[in-house]
């Protein structure tokens, strides 16, 4: 007589159960919801009845949804990474840098790569030793990688990027300290004027948080259509459509890139074209159009230095066949402007500097430095304020006298 109704699977059952169970959802691209967990249980040909089953679904459920040790970690509002090296080494990042998370460890080696593979599972991926990453967005937003030994050396990796159910505000980033008050008044005639920009910076410097920050000062009139590898990007705004790529499945199939779903946004009728993360041939459609009469387009790129910035797209379009004459003679046309993100040696996120983009006389894109944010909340204007303080007054907005240095 099964009995499994009356007592709870034992560790090594259920631990061969939500493997086999992970493996199945994963292929099929479902969540582990509990219709999902159940048809995958019948699947395997076990003769369970209906209450052996409704006692595994629920064993299976509490193995392969939440974050375990990690949920009171991402349930700390002011949380923005979690990182897991190892069972007993988890660090994480609450605005400041990085810091290693007390209390918090994982049972062993195992326990790790199970959560693991149920949060790769949660975002409808494959995580096994035939596929040893996985890059996803959870649920709730949160961005997922993993990484399995042998190709994560000693231990299963996992880094967390947390989405945040409410985006913050400009006025919220300014009493952070992430945005100096006269770098918002700044920030929101560059909106207003719609001029294109690009928000750059190193990985973790709040690129997404800004871009999100500066779309929520979008007229409510207009329309934002979003195109991202994974959807992060929440502005607070009446008017957004969201395009998402999608990777190809185990046959190879299906795979969406941001190239084509740039193309298809144009087709969507946008006032903003926005594209989440600039990181590859979608950077020749995206300047494509930005000359085509759209506007007041913005993205983030990664980048080391405003300064940097155009060898960077010079960089990603040569991989869309792109030669470099041509893509400066585009660059020069599309963008204006380089809001660039850094942080500090105290670990704040904040702005750092904006620049202009021009054609120099060799027919290149360069940068010409407008303006500079000190970490004291000082501005200090460059070669190119001027020219800068003119073109966000051709909506009438008005942009405060920077601070001459000294």
């Amino acid at each position: 007589m099964n009995t499994l109704g009356r007592s709870p699977v034992g560790r090594r059952q259920r631990e061969a159960l939500v493997d086999t169970v992970r493996l199945r959802l994963a292929e099929a691209g479902a969540a582990p919801g509990t219709t999902e967990v159940a048809a995958a249980l019948r699947a395997q040909g076990h003769p369970y009845g209906s209450t052996e089953v409704t006692e595994l679904v629920r064993q299976l459920r509490s193995e392969m949804v939440g974050a375990g040790p990690l949920d009171t970690l991402l349930a700390d509002p002011a949380v923005t990474d979690v990182l897991v090296n190892g069972p007993d080494e988890v660090w994480v990042d609450r605005g400041g840098g990085l810091e290693r998370a007390t209390g918090v460890r994982f049972e062993d080696q195992q326990a790790v790569r199970r959560l693991a593979q149920r949060l790769a599972t949660a975002a409808g991926r494959r995580l096994d030793d035939a596929r040893p990453w996985a890059d996803a967005r959870l649920p709730d937003g949160t961005r997922l990688h993993a990484v399995l030994p042998p190709v994560a050396v000693g231990c299963t990796h996992i880094s967390l990027r947390v989405s945040r159910a409410r985006p913050f505000t400009l006025p919220e980033l300014v009493r952070a300290g992430s945005v100096p008050e006269r770098g918002a008044a700044l920030l929101r005639a560059l909106v207003s004027s719609r001029l294109s920009y690009v928000v750059s910076g190193g990985t973790g410097t709040g690129k997404t948080t800004l871009l999100a920050a500066l779309l929520g000062l979008v007229g409510p009139g207009e329309r934002l259509v979003v195109v991202e590898d994974s959807a992060e990007l929440r502005p607070d705004h009446p008017h957004v459509v969201r395009l998402e790529g999608r990777p190809a499945n185990q046959e190879g199939a299906g795979l969406v890139e941001l190239r084509e779903l740039v193309r298809q946004a144009l087709r969507m009728r946008p006032d903003r074209l926005v594209v989440g993360e600039v990181r590859g041939a979608e950077v020749v459609d995206f300047l494509a159009a930005l000359n085509t009469g759209h506007e007041g387009g913005c993205g983030t790129v990664h980048a080391n230095a405003a300064a940097d910035v155009p060898a960077r797209l010079e960089a990603l379009a040569s991989s869309a066949g792109l030669d470099r004459a041509a893509l400066h003679s585009q660059l020069a046309a599309a963008l204006d402007v380089v809001v660039h993100l850094a942080r500090d040696g105290d670990g704040l996120r904040r702005v750092a500097e904006v620049r202009l983009l021009r054609r120099a006389a060799d027919g290149l894109v360069d940068t010409e430095p407008a303006v500079r944010f000190t970490p004291d909340g000082g501005m200090r204007p460059g070669s190119g304020w001027d020219r800068l303080a003119a073109m966000c007054g051709r909506s009438g907005s008005r942009v405060l006298p920077a601070e001459q240095p000294r």
